[in-house]
């Protein structure tokens, strides 16, 4: 739900075209990377390949984890320094 009201807001009716390109590249890089933790359960609780080991699923959520925050604070950061 919170990935539709989202949308809506960035290319909904009404949308703004102040938006800084910034927001849409860290919009879709999110939603990659947030719905990976999906993926990861689902290949989990299947067991599929090496997700068979509980601590190798676990290690991919912290690793998912991780990527995804750093890269969040690394591209807010980035964009807060670069003059629009």
């Amino acid at each position: 739900m919170p990935w539709i009201a989202i949308s809506d807001y960035l290319w909904g009716p009404g949308a703004s075209d102040m938006t800084p390109n910034f927001v849409y590249v860290i919009f879709g890089t999110m939603f990659v990377l947030f719905n990976s933790f999906a993926i990861n359960m689902i290949l989990q609780y299947k067991q599929v390949g090496k997700w068979r080991n509980y601590l190798f699923g676990e290690s991919a959520y912290v690793f998912l984890s991780l990527t995804a925050k750093s890269l969040l604070a690394w591209l807010v950061f980035a964009n807060v320094l670069i003059p629009q």
